[in-house]
């Protein structure tokens, strides 16, 4: 082969990483609204038996916290601290914390109860049914 020539190998490949690009292999955030972590909408997060009444449960993979403040009222909260963008950790107690730097949030609205991070956290939209929690 000489100098000027396509190896095969790459002319295959190209397609495939360009379609992994634009998201034609049905998987990635192309399918759903890229502002919620890549997860299509409606998409099944939990039962609402999983989380706690004055706590919630953090589902970093789709980076959204679930939190129920009372019986029967569920919120949810991007996972993303407003500080440096770690992902919170756990959820007791009333509050979401972040292990990084050691803010934490109220479970009803995300709002700081203790610094560095200086704003709430982004609501996120879930819908309730038939006692699944759904992204969306």
């Amino acid at each position: 082969m000489d100098a000027a020539a396509t190896p095969r190998r790459t002319v295959l490949a190209a397609p495939a990483a360009l379609l992994t690009a634009c998201g034609g292999g049905g998987d990635g955030p192309a399918d759903g609204d890229p502002t919620d972590g890549g997860s299509p909408a409606g998409d099944a997060l939990a039962r609402t038996t999983d989380i706690p009444v004055g706590g919630g449960r953090v589902f970093a993979d789709r980076q959204v916290v679930v939190t129920q403040p009372e019986e029967g009222e569920f919120r949810a909260f991007s996972a993303i601290c407003t500080h440096q963008r770690c992902t919170v950790g756990s959820v007791a107690n009333g509050v979401i914390r972040c292990p990084c730097h050691g803010s934490t949030f109220r479970v009803q609205d995300a709002s700081v109860v203790t610094g560095p991070a200086t704003r709430p956290l982004p609501a996120r939209e879930i819908s309730v049914s038939e006692g699944t929690i759904r992204l969306g």
